[in-house]
């Protein structure tokens, strides 16, 4: 079951991303960025969130097992928007039972939804495991495009 992450589910939905931190070798976020996390993802002044997260929910437990973070950009080109999926993550326990695939199935309805022209995301270049399951989704691996950031 895929679900629309809630403000109530913000402590799972963190202690998601530390799993994800720690399956990725990263420093997990700091207590500030954890409380951005929350404030972004639900604000209280009544501005947009500035993500969505979705949670996959494992039917026999209800326990939240994986994730997906997605936010807006926008194409020129196609003069649409795009939805950028940030994270996606499953817990290493519950790979390979469908909760990936019922996850990129509700981002890829969103971006329906939203009139978006396309889905995109990066992959690290070690994680094999997730290249091979976006190829079995029909994702294309872009070749053409260097992936470049200016941290600020």
């Amino acid at each position: 079951m895929i679900r629309l992450a809630t403000q109530s589910d913000a402590e799972t939905l963190l202690g998601l991303i530390d799993a994800l931190a720690d399956y990725e070798q990263l420093d997990r976020p700091t207590a500030d960025a954890k409380e951005r996390l929350t404030l972004h993802g639900w604000p209280t002044n009544g501005s947009a969130p500035l993500y969505t997260a979705w949670l996959s929910i494992d039917t026999e437990s209800g326990a939240a097992v994986g994730y997906a973070i997605t936010f807006l950009t926008y194409s020129t080109f196609l003069a649409k928007p795009t939805m950028y999926l940030e994270d996606l993550f499953v817990l290493p326990a519950f790979r390979r039972s469908g909760h990936g695939k019922e996850l990129i199935k509700k981002v890829v309805d969103c971006a329906h939804e939203t009139g978006c022209g396309r889905v995109e995301w990066v992959v690290l270049d070690w994680n094999t495991s997730a290249q091979e399951f976006y190829k079995g989704m029909g994702a294309n691996h872009l070749t053409e495009w260097l992936h470049y950031r200016l941290t600020i």
